[in-house]
């Protein structure tokens, strides 16, 4: 009896009998569910206009393997990479570069007296024969109120001139910075540019213009002389202005006058009054106005009595009272530290009043 599976008339000639070719091949259930049979209609197939069934496919060249994502973020840091290139090479308002190195330029300038210097009546009141306007200290320094700039709001403005005015006690106002050598106090309102030219200042002090401790400050030498009274007396003022859009510039002029007596001298002894002008030029940027820092960028110093042979660079060496002084200069006439309608800056004068 036959194979039922076969047809009757038998398997066909070269057949391969019950090994059907196409028996590999499983349809299962789920396979004939999701073949969907599509039938036209019959204005769809005279009209032809019908779309194929079929996916475009894209070349994407040698970045076709690349995940969209990836191509996205790249494009995104590309566009970022370049909008920072363009506006850090375009943009008028980058920062110009910081000064640094030595920026300060002193001047020194001898008052000679004339004749022998005289000392004041009254020692427990060294400073009565002062004219008007001089004031105690801090009070003389006429720090005036703060006021915006053309680019430097008031805040800032305020900020210079309190760290101005704190330099200024440090610096002419503090007994240990006048007669005990201290410089750290003065020091710590240098900026980083300029502490490396005020440490040699202070090592070993020279007058070229660059390298005088009393540029920064004002010093006795504690072996000669001493306070004989902590009041200083001073009389000046400020002036704010820009020295360009990115720094702002504070100008001081003042005349501070020290009640000095002989070292180891008793109560009563003799007391000589010592005037030294100090003009300074004060700049200042944002990254120093942050920090409470100033560039002490030109001073001139005017000290009497002094004698015109001796160095100012290291300390201020007063002529005290009794002591003849060494012949004074015959070229330039009397210099009154205390007027600043006449400029600052001399080779040696004469003291007037002295």
């Amino acid at each position: 009896m036959g194979d039922p599976r076969e047809p009757p008339e038998g398997a066909p000639d070269g057949g391969s009998g019950n090994e059907d070719e196409y028996r590999s091949v499983v349809f299962d259930e789920s396979f004939v569910r999701a073949a969907r049979i599509q039938e036209l209609s019959a204005r769809e197939r005279l009209s032809g206009s019908f779309a194929r069934a079929t996916r475009p496919k894209v070349r994407l060249g040698p970045l076709g393997s690349v995940p969209r994502q990836a191509l996205a973020l790249l494009l995104v840091i590309l566009l970022a990479f370049g909008a920072a290139v363009y506006f850090g090479v375009t943009s008028p308002t980058r920062p110009t570069a910081r000064p640094q190195g030595s920026q300060l330029t002193v001047s020194l300038v001898a008052l000679s007296p004339a004749s022998s210097v005289r000392p004041v009546v009254d020692p427990a009141n060294p400073f009565v024969a002062l004219p008007p306007g001089y004031s105690d200290g801090a009070v003389g320094l006429g720090t005036p109120a703060g006021a915006a700039s053309g680019h430097f709001s008031r805040v800032e403005v305020t900020k210079a001139l309190d760290t101005v005015q704190r330099y200024l006690v440090a610096s002419s106002l503090s007994p240990a910075v006048l007669v005990q050598g201290a410089t750290a106090e003065v020091r710590a309102f240098v900026t980083p540019g300029e502490q490396a030219q005020f440490d040699a200042s202070a090592l070993q002090p020279t007058d070229d213009r660059h390298h005088a401790l009393t540029g920064w400050l004002v010093r006795f030498d504690p072996a000669q002389v001493a306070l004989a009274a902590d009041t200083v007396k001073v009389a000046g003022a400020m002036r704010i202005d820009e020295a360009d859009s990115g720094t702002l510039r504070i100008t001081t002029d003042h005349t501070f006058v020290y009640a000095l007596k002989a070292a180891g001298a008793p109560a009563g002894a003799p007391v000589t009054l010592e005037t030294v002008r100090r003009q300074l030029t004060f700049e200042f940027d944002r990254i120093d106005l942050a920090a409470a820092q100033l560039r002490l960028v030109d001073s001139v110093l005017q000290a009497g009595p002094a004698p015109c042979d001796g160095s100012l660079a290291g300390v201020v060496q007063p002529v005290l009272a009794g002591t003849d002084p060494a012949a004074p200069p015959s070229g330039p006439s009397a210099v009154d530290p205390g007027n600043h309608a006449r400029p600052a800056w001399q080779v040696c004068g004469v003291l007037a009043g002295s």
